[in-house]
Order: C-alpha cells, then sequence, then structure tokens
C-alpha cells in the first residue's frame, strides 16, 4: 500500500531503496543529466493489461516497471530496460525517479497484530501538504513512536554509524536547497534513509522520506506544497540524526518499525465524533474518536488509498472490530464494551482475533466522561499540550480540547468566536479539512451567518498558528436559547466533516453579537518573522542563498529589531547562521579548506530549534491574553 499514489501518471510507487540502487549506478556524467531525463517520465507511462507499465525514449530503448502484488515496485528485478547499458542507464534511473516513493510496509508482510483498518498499522504521513494536521496531519507514512518507558540501553555501533550517515546526508540537502536538490541529492538522502531502517531506525527513515517528498513538490512546484512545512521537515531530520548520532536518543527518537498493540484487557468507550482523513500523500478514510469512562482517549481507524470519496464514504462504514455490528457513524454516537482489547500508544484500538465488542448507548456530550472534555478552559489544556510536544514523537496529533464559544463572524473563510469565560481571547475556527468536497467549511459559513450563536465546540488545537483551533464536531450549549437545535437522533452534537447543518438546526431571531476587538497577533507581529524568513530561504536557494542575504545586509542591524523586542538569542543564532553561511576559506589555489557542510546544518538546526521554542510559547500567549485574534 503506497503512502503516495500519483494522480497524475500511471507509474506505480517505487520503495526508496531501489531508486537510490539505480542512481548510485550511475556514472557522473549521467548523474547531471539525470533531472533533465526524469521530467516527462510520468506523462509517458503507459500501462499494460498485465500490469506492467512502459515508458518509450526513443526506437532503442524501452523501460518496464512490473510492480509487485502490493501495487509497488520493491526490487531492483522489477525495473529493466531494453538498452545496452542497463540496469546502469540512465533511462530506468529517470523512470523509477519519477514515480512516487513507496513506504516503508509495501515490501514488509503485515503483522498479524497490526490493524488492518490502518493498513498493517501505517498511519498515513501527513506532512506533505496544508491541512495535513489532520495533516495531516498532520497532516497525517510514519511509524508510531511506541510507548513511553524507561531510558533504553545505548544505541549499537551500527545504528550511530547510520544515524552519523544520515545526518551527512541531511547536511548536503540542506545545504543544496530545493533549488540544487534534485534526483542526486534526492537519492543520497534515501541510501542513508535505507541505512537507517536496517539499523532499526524507522522513525529517522520516516523523517528522510518526508524530506524527500518536501523537495520533490517543491521543485515540481505543486499545490500542495508550502516552504514551512518543507522547513519543519528539515528540522525534524537534523534533530533526529544527530542526537541518533550522538548516541543520546531517548525512546522518542529511535521508535519502532510498526504500531505495537498491548492488551488493554476489557474497556468500556463511547464515542465523540467522526473525523475525516484527506492526506496529501492520496489516503481517505475516517477516524472515529472516542473515550472511556476512566477520561482515557481512544480511536478507530479505517484509513486506506483513496481520495474525498473513499474519506466520504468511510464515515459509514462497517467497524471492523471485534465482530461489532456498528458503523462508524453509530459508533461516533454510540459505543462499546470491548474484551480482550488491543491497545496502541497512541491509543488506537487494534482488531485481533481475540477481541470482542458489543455495542452500548451512546451518552451525549452533557454527560461524563464526555462533560470533562468542555470543563477545563483551554488556554489551560494548549498550555499543557505545548508543554508536552517536545516528548513526544514528531507528527503526534494534539489532544482534543472542548470550550464553549460565541460567535461574533466570518473572518475570510474562516469564523471568530469568542471562549464563554471573563477575558478570553477571540478564537479561529479554520476548517479541519478546507476540501470543498466535505462540508467542514460550507457548515462553518452557515455558523457564520449567525453571530451570538452560543456553541459547544470539540477540536483540535492548530499549535502552529495563534489561537486557533481545527473544529471536528459542534454542539448546543446547555440551558442556553439561541443555540443549535439538533435532531435527537444526532445525540446532541454535529459531525462537521460528515453532518450538513441546515436552517431549521438554528435559532429563529438574531442574538446580540460580541465585540470582535482584539490585540495584535502575537505571532505575526512579532519580529521572529526575519528568522522564519532566512531559514526558509536557506531551504528554498540553499547555503548560497543565506550567504547572499548576509552580503547584503549588516545581520546586526537586520537583526536589530529582534534585541529589541527582547528576542537576543535569536538574533544571536541567527547572525551565526548567516555568518557561516558565508564562511567558505579557500586555500591559494582557491579550493576550499573545509567543503563540508555540517557546520551549517548545526548552526541552521540551533536558530530553527530555538524559533520553534519561541513560537510554541507566543502561541500559548495567543490563547491566554487575547491576543490572538487579528489574524
Amino acid at each position: 500500500m503506497s503512502s503516495e499514489p500519483s494522480t497524475e501518471s500511471n507509474l506505480p510507487p517505487v520503495a526508496p531503496e531501489v531508486l537510490a540502487e539505480a542512481v548510485g549506478h550511475l556514472t557522473a556524467r549521467l548523474r547531471k543529466k539525470l533531472d533533465a531525463a526524469t521530467q516527462g517520465c510520468a506523462a509517458a507511462a503507459h500501462p499494460g493489461e498485465d500490469g506492467a507499465v512502459t515508458v518509450r525514449f526513443g526506437e532503442d530503448a524501452l523501460v518496464t516497471l512490473r510492480p509487485g502484488p502490493g501495487g509497488a515496485v520493491t526490487t531492483a528485478e522489477q525495473a529493466i530496460c531494453t538498452c545496452l547499458l542497463a540496469p546502469r542507464c540512465l533511462h530506468r534511473a529517470a523512470v523509477l525517479g519519477a514515480a512516487p516513493l513507496a513506504d516503508p510496509a509495501d515490501s514488509v508482510p503485515p503483522h498479524p497484530e497490526a490493524d488492518p483498518a490502518s493498513g498493517g498499522g501505517q498511519r498515513p504521513e501527513a506532512g506533505a501538504g496544508p491541512g495535513d494536521g489532520a495533516e495531516a496531519r498532520g497532516g497525517a507514512g510514519e511509524p508510531s513512536g511506541g510507548a513511553r518507558g524507561p531510558v533504553p540501553e545505548a544505541l549499537t555501533a551500527a545504528q550511530r554509524r547510520a544515524a552519523a550517515a544520515l545526518w551527512r546526508a541531511a547536511a548536503e540537502a540542506l545545504a543544496a536547497g530545493v533549488t540544487a536538490g534534485g534526483a542526486v541529492v534526492q537519492a543520497e538522502l534515501l541510501r542513508a534513509a535505507h541505512s537507517a531502517r536496517l539499523a532499526g531506525l524507522p522513525r529517522a527513515e520516516a523523517a528522510t522520506l518526508r524530506v524527500v517528498r518536501g523537495l520533490r513538490a517543491a521543485r515540481e512546484r505543486s499545490g500542495g506544497h508550502r516552504l514551512s512545512d518543507l522547513t519543519g521537515a528539515f528540522r525534524e531530520l537534523l534533530h533526529t540524526a544527530g542526537l541518533l548520532a550522538s548516541g543520546t536518543a531517548g525512546p522518542e527518537l529511535t521508535g519502532t518499525g510498526r504500531r505495537a498493540y498491548r492488551p488493554g484487557g476489557s474497556l468500556r468507550v463511547y464515542g465523540l465524533c467522526r473525523e475525516p482523513v484527506l492526506s496529501a500523500t492520496g489516503y481517505g478514510g475516517v477516524v472515529t474518536h472516542l473515550v472511556s469512562a476512566d477520561g482515557a482517549r481512544y480511536c478507530v481507524s479505517d484509513v486506506r488509498p483513496g481520495g474525498p470519496a473513499r474519506a466520504r464514504g468511510a464515515g459509514s462504514a462497517s467497524v471492523a472490530l471485534g465482530g461489532a455490528a456498528l458503523d462508524h457513524a453509530g459508533l461516533a454516537r454510540g459505543g462499546l464494551r470491548i474484551s480482550g482489547a488491543t491497545v496502541s500508544a497512541d491509543g488506537r484500538l487494534g482488531s485481533g482475533r481475540a477481541v470482542r465488542a458489543t455495542p452500548l448507548r451512546g451518552v451525549p456530550w452533557t454527560e461524563e466522561p464526555a462533560a470533562a472534555l468542555f470543563a477545563r478552559p483551554a488556554a489551560e489544556a494548549v498550555a499543557a499540550r505545548l508543554a508536552e510536544r517536545d516528548a513526544e514523537p514528531e507528527g503526534a496529533e494534539p489532544a482534543l480540547l472542548g470550550c464553549e464559544v460565541v460567535v461574533v463572524g466570518a473572518a475570510g473563510e474562516d469564523l471568530l468566536v469568542r471562549e464563554v469565560r471573563p477575558e478570553a481571547p477571540l478564537l479561529r475556527l479554520r476548517a479541519a479539512h478546507p476540501h470543498p468536497e466535505l462540508p467542514h467549511m460550507a457548515n462553518l459559513r452557515r455558523i457564520a451567518a449567525h453571530p451570538g450563536l452560543l456553541l459547544r465546540v470539540l477540536g483540535r488545537p492548530d499549535l502552529d498558528r495563534a489561537a486557533t483551533l481545527r473544529p471536528l464536531a459542534v454542539g448546543p450549549v446547555p440551558g442556553a436559547e439561541y443555540t443549535l437545535r439538533l435532531p435527537e437522533e444526532w445525540l446532541g452534537r454535529a459531525d462537521l466533516g460528515y453532518d450538513v447543518l441546515q436552517g431549521s438546526h438554528f435559532p429563529p431571531g438574531t442574538a446580540a453579537a460580541p465585540a470582535a476587538a482584539a490585540g495584535p497577533d502575537v505571532l505575526a507581529d512579532s519580529p521572529l518573522w526575519r528568522v522564519r524568513r532566512l531559514l526558509e530561504s536557506g531551504v528554498a536557494g540553499g547555503r548560497r542563498a543565506v550567504a547572499e542575504a548576509a552580503r547584503t545586509a549588516d545581520p546586526r542591524t537586520a537583526y536589530g529589531p529582534l534585541r529589541r523586542a527582547g528576542f537576543t538569542m535569536a538574533a544571536e543564532l541567527a547572525t551565526a547562521l548567516a555568518a557561516e553561511a558565508d564562511r567558505r576559506p579557500r586555500d591559494v589555489f582557491g579550493r576550499l579548506t573545509d567543503p563540508s557542510p555540517e557546520a551549517y546544518a548545526r548552526s541552521w538546526l540551533a536558530a530553527s530549534m530555538h524559533l520553534a521554542a519561541a513560537e510554541r510559547s507566543l502561541v500559548a500567549a495567543s490563547w491566554a491574553s487575547g491576543e490572538g485574534g487579528s489574524l
């Protein structure tokens, strides 16, 4: 099962190690031609009746890809060319380079305890496009980090060597940037990623695949590409590889290759809401969020390759869990009594052979255990989540939070609301999935047409933006007159990704809208944008772009606003990065005496990690101080 099926070509996904090996066989002369040869291969691909895909190069060369049973090319023998230089030819490498990257799970047989609904226990990769926080999260193949526990034994020498090689490849790719990060640079990353996988470092491999996919999307000018996403992917890769190479990494960075399921005993879980999954890398499906009697969070997922139609249909598909006679729509408003439960570290319920489940009556949000979600001020919940973020695996989804809000009005495609508590900030509700074939956007627009409406909102905070919540479901506020009027069978909530709000669901008349005035956006208006722009220009244009920025302006003058605003360390790190980028010592013959980009990568990573920490603090302040509403 591929995490990146192509919608624009007929080429099957290719295992990263197969592509890396093909590029490694090329001579230096052929490598210089690889990027040009790759262009047009996807459009020239022709599928055959036997499942093979062919691409013709002139009269003498025909490349044939024969994917395996999983639909991916996972061995070198499945890619052949008829030219005399094959398999060390440019044609074969070009076609493999034009194909989408397959997930590592494509070449591994399913594990008996893996959840079949999640495709062998692998989550879709979320960081490939906007909104991936659910993008995708996001964004949304990243293996689970596994359960936390005691500090593990020291990494083996082979693991440290693999991590060091990955660090060097990542440093080279960062120094090259998008402009020079073509197929050869990507192949070196993939080769190092495969070595990390063989050494038992699947999290490092997953981080590398995110960078390679980001480089491809940026070079192809894909509509799903965001430079900020690629910048974050480079930060994660360098941070992970650096800690692993030093031997100081904990379990959250070593990880496990598959989602490990442990016995969960007997459980009673109750539905909270359904969330569509629509990944930029080609996955579609649904996740139904659950809560147990003791307040623990669980989920059941059905995520497979597919687009919006797959995401829409999965919302009413049967739940594959212990023979329960429920679909996801029924589970979201019902419950389950489970015996022999198996649970992953991130709360996903497995569907092993010993699991048995029987339906239970659902509970409304006004009753425990669901009511506890709305008892805590949102600012406290977000502050706690931000404090935990560094200790969790990269890409872990923020926990759901609930709050009672009053509608202020529309702000572009978003909805402004204010939490119903004294001195509450103005919050922005942003569609969890903006795809037009899902009803998130339409539902938010209907709600925005009723200023003063009181709502209960259950959603996921966007920890990269000031005072922003991605709502998944809404419901009426108990005892309020001007609030939603939902059908009885909806059990007091509407899933914004599946249920369509109608005029009859809103109260008649109007209510007084609260004031929309708010302070400045502490994140967007802070001078930290100067550091962010420097880091992103380095990702886009490579080391040379950062060096040019250092030559055109005095760094101490350029970062003066940072110092005056109290961001002294950010200014120092940005200045050091600009200086290091421009440091290219040469001997009397003009040759570089220190060609390694590792010092530059360390400087870039230090500035990037500091920026991320500073922005997290500002995001937390925007939820608590009322300074997030003018986004």
